[in-house]
């Protein structure tokens, strides 16, 4: 009997990860009846960690907040026990952008705040937040404001939401905050090193992929380091160049800097969550993918994370794909013996995208194939 394990993130734009496991799952038994397939949803912090969760057994609990530009979206939090896991971009993310139009001087990250507030409220001690695909560019001010805090100007009126609005901020205020916080533990699933601010900072490094221009991109940039002055004052310490803070514009800073978080790679985080360690156990081989393998799959993706997983298991590791762009010599140093891409079998990577569940059942019999 052959056992195989089928760990792959979503190919972004075409398919989720249970669809990839499923559709892989049906070419393993189509060639190899007798195989036993376990599939393990994954995500590497970003979209796609709150269907991880829910997957692994986690409850997903519904909340109504405020999506990037303030209209309210349905989303919520995954629990299991006191444990909540938060997804900052189902909240407000840029896939929850209306129409798609980006707002990067007003999107604010105060829908990922308030789906926190519930879990806490709702009696959870450990938060994990994922913060990868954030819309805002706020250095977490909506975070921590949707908790308690309050951002004032020179009148001693909330500043508007988003980026540009921290450019008047004049006092911040952490009672609320603190005590909301009190006992909770928060963990943030990061997997870039930016700092805040400077030519690698939030503002410069992804503003543009948020709809910033150059001079938006000047201007967001003078506003976290007016807040990041503004943070340090409150509480004594300036955190703006630690690696991560300029993490999902700048949410890393105020986790790390007003909640007091610890942050950790992503996909190190799911992967504890769904237990792919346990699911390994007597497995012969370990699938895993992404739509497209390419340098970023070696910096801490989910693709080699689960490879990293399955190397220390002493299972083989290969990988599906829409398109891949690695090398063999790449992929083995990544713990990845062979890749099988959508486009072998399609060269046009439109139609790749548009169907890819035949392609990848086609895949996973080729997979079973070589095992014979």
């Amino acid at each position: 009997m052959l056992s195989v394990v089928v760990a792959s993130d979503k190919f972004k734009g075409s398919l989720s990860s249970a669809g990839v496991a499923a559709a892989v799952a049906d070419g393993l038994r189509r060639e190899r009846p007798d195989v036993v397939v376990r599939s393990v949803v994954v995500a590497d912090g970003g979209d796609g960690t709150l269907a991880a969760a829910v997957a692994a057994g986690f409850e997903l609990v519904p909340v109504v907040a405020s999506g990037p530009t303030g209209e309210p979206v349905r989303s919520g939090f995954a629990r299991r026990g006191e444990v909540a896991v938060v997804e900052l971009a189902d909240v407000c993310g840029l896939v929850r952008l209306p129409d798609g139009v980006p707002a990067a001087m007003s999107a604010s990250s105060r829908g990922a705040g308030e789906v926190m507030a519930a879990a806490i409220d709702a009696g959870c001690t450990r938060v994990i937040l994922g913060i990868g695909g954030s819309a805002s560019t706020d250095g977490g001010a909506g975070l921590v404001r949707a908790l308690g805090a309050r951002v004032l100007d020179s009148r001693g009126e909330e500043v508007a939401e988003g980026g540009a609005g921290l450019v008047v901020a004049q006092a911040l205020e952490l009672t609320a905050v603190r005590a909301r916080l009190a006992g909770v533990e928060v963990v943030v699933a990061c997997d870039v090193d930016n700092p805040l601010t400077g030519p690698s900072g939030a503002a410069a490094t992804y503003g543009p992929q948020k709809g910033a221009g150059a001079a938006e991109v000047a201007g967001l940039d003078a506003a976290l380091t007016h807040w990041a002055g503004l943070v340090a004052r409150e509480t004594a310490r300036d955190l703006r160049e630690v690696p991560g803070a300029g993490a999902a514009g700048g949410v890393g800073f105020a986790a790390l800097a007003v909640l007091g978080a610890e942050l950790r790679p992503g996909i190190e985080l799911v992967l504890e969550l769904v237990g792919l360690r346990q699911e390994l156990r007597g497995a012969d081989l370990l699938v895993t993918g992404e739509g497209k393998l390419d340098e970023q799959t070696l910096r801490g993706k989910a693709v080699a994370g689960v490879a990293a997983a399955g190397v220390a298991a002493g299972v083989p590791v290969v990988a599906v794909c829409g398109v891949n762009t690695l090398e063999a010599g790449q992929l083995r140093a990544a713990g990845v013996e062979k890749a099988y891409a959508l486009t072998e079998l399609e060269p046009d990577v439109r139609r790749c995208v548009a169907d890819p569940v035949p392609l990848l059942r086609m895949l996973g019999e080729r997979i079973a194939a070589d095992l014979r």
